[in-house]
């Protein structure tokens, strides 16, 4: 509740819905840190009334540059870990922040964080459900540096329904980012004492690897649905599994099928099912590996992998699309509109909850763990490499109607 009033505050003093979504942005990060915060990354949907346009971001982080797949296989790894320094990516929330800012942001980036850095000092009640999970989150984090020291209370146990939490260090952090803008975080002190702690602490994110980091504009890519246009983000996000799944169950008649029924549940899981195997074999980072996305969202795709599809029986094995058939020849999410049409679609990320559990001294927030969604293959479209953005399960949203 206190990030929806941030956010609605912030449009009352004149900013746009790009500000009031940092904002409050800035605030979840701070109070529902089981979900989100500075160390992960961000993904945006934009509708500017002016230019009647959707512009998208992608504002993922890359794996190290000096971590190889040798070192996982050095260390007799099947698959990245869970949590601790190697599942750790660049994090992309604040480049986001800024990126979004100077394209549709209205009023200075300090006056957006200021709320944020009062409650980080002055306190805030946590909520239960976010107080059950840090909670949940306390034994098995606490074995990571930094993360004891700054995320319970008396180095024991986490935050409890009601108490009043601080978080001094998040506060400077975030004063120092309201003073140097995006580079004191990607190319100063906090980016150096990432790395320095990182290197102490047997992990390979580096200074360079946050001073080269840039997330990125995308444009939006969608598939019709009964009448709508359904806009997504495409890979490395899943957005377009969204769209795989639409175009299947558009050929149904959702008229004759109650919804809740057998017969409806049924068709979606197949569906998700059909999506989802592609989503393993194709989606992944397209500068490293190219997806077919407008083959995958096609109509004529769809139908095909609908013909698979049973009524009387579930897909009880899966297979991902053929290339013949392709080839040519977890997080927080808000919404906010404002007065002037602006509306935003934002969904932020540390993954698994907390994150990795690496908390740099002194910054107050945690790293993300994304780099678990690596396949530890060498081929693999989202086979684990140096300077590479994993496979991101977050994704924000759009429907349009009548173009």
């Amino acid at each position: 509740p206190l990030a929806t009033q941030i956010a609605l505050e912030t449009m009352r003093a004149g900013g746009s819905a790009v500000d009031a979504a940092i904002a409050a942005d800035a605030a979840l990060g701070l109070m529902e840190p089981t979900g989100s915060g500075i160390g992960g990354d961000l993904f945006a949907i934009v509708w500017d009334a002016k230019t009647k346009k959707l512009y998208g971001y992608n504002g993922s982080g890359r794996s190290p540059k000096s971590l190889t797949l040798a070192v996982f296989r050095e260390k007799g790894l099947s698959e990245v870990p869970s949590f601790g320094p190697l599942p750790v990516t660049v994090p992309g929330c604040v480049d986001g922040w800024f990126a979004l800012h100077d394209r549709f942001g209205k009023r200075p980036m300090a006056d957006n964080l200021a709320p944020t850095i009062r409650y980080a000092r002055e306190g805030h009640p946590v909520a239960e459900t976010i107080a059950y999970y840090w909670g949940r989150s306390v034994p098995n984090l606490s074995k990571w540096p930094g993360f004891a020291e700054q995320f319970t209370v008396d180095g024991k146990r986490g935050p409890r329904t009601g108490e009043t939490w601080r978080n001094p260090n998040l506060a400077n952090t975030l004063e120092e980012i309201a003073r140097g803008g995006r580079d004191a975080f990607y190319k100063g002190d906090i980016a150096r004492t990432i790395g320095d702690y990182f290197k102490a602490n047997g992990g390979f994110l580096g200074y360079q690897d946050m001073a080269d980091h840039q997330g990125e504009w995308v444009e939006p890519v969608s598939s019709s649905y009964r009448g709508y246009d359904v806009w997504e983000l495409p890979p490395n996000s899943q957005g377009i599994a969204a769209l795989q799944i639409l175009n299947v169950l558009e050929g149904y008649d959702f008229s004759k099928i109650p919804f809740g029924s057998p017969e409806h549940v049924h068709l979606f899981v197949e569906a998700k099912k059909l999506a989802f195997a592609d989503r393993a074999r194709f989606y992944a980072d397209m500068a490293f590996q190219p997806a077919p996305v407008q083959k995958l969202i096609s109509k004529e795709y769809a139908a095909q992998r609908r013909a698979l599809i049973s009524m009387d029986k579930a897909l009880k094995e899966v297979q991902p699309g053929t290339p013949k058939q392709l080839e040519e020849g977890d997080t927080i999410y808000m919404t906010v509109a404002d007065a002037d049409g602006m509306m935003v679609s934002l969904i932020q990320s540390n993954y698994r909850g907390m994150g990795s559990g690496m908390a740099p001294p002194g910054l107050g927030f945690i790293l993300q763990d994304r780099g678990e969604m690596f396949v530890l293959q060498k081929n693999h479209p989202n086979g684990y490499a140096p300077g590479k953005r994993p496979f991101q399960t977050i994704i924000p949203a759009f429907i349009t109607k009548n173009g």
